[in-house]
């Protein structure tokens, strides 16, 4: 009994989130696998690629926000998380710019 007390003394406790939740947030997931694959069979050009990263920014949004328990988190761990993000951004138009520029300067001995 002492240790029950000794832990609740003082002490917050996160956000507990309803089962139902948790199958909705589930069957929203599946919905977005089952989108990934039909959209593999479709051709829909120079957009594949955007359309695929764009079902699975918005899966690992989800996965995120609600099985990690961001939603319900600091300003500090959303702090964390945005520059997180930025930071990845940032390391993708870098590579992206070395990537995009290679052809400019030309091949020696071509």
């Amino acid at each position: 009994m002492a240790d029950h007390a000794a832990t609740h003394a003082g002490h917050t406790h996160g956000h507990i989130a309803p089962v139902s939740m948790y199958i909705t947030i589930f069957l929203a997931l599946m919905a977005g696998t089952g989108i990934t694959v039909a959209v593999a069979y479709v051709d829909v050009g120079f957009f594949n690629t955007a359309v695929a990263l764009g079902i699975a920014v918005t899966k690992a949004t989800l996965v995120i926000l609600y099985f990690m328990h961001v939603r319900w988190a600091s300003r500090l761990t959303w702090l964390v998380i945005l520059a997180s993000v930025f930071w990845l951004i940032l390391m993708f138009t870098i590579g992206m710019t070395d990537y995009l520029s290679r052809d400019w300067m030309g091949v020696p001995g071509r």
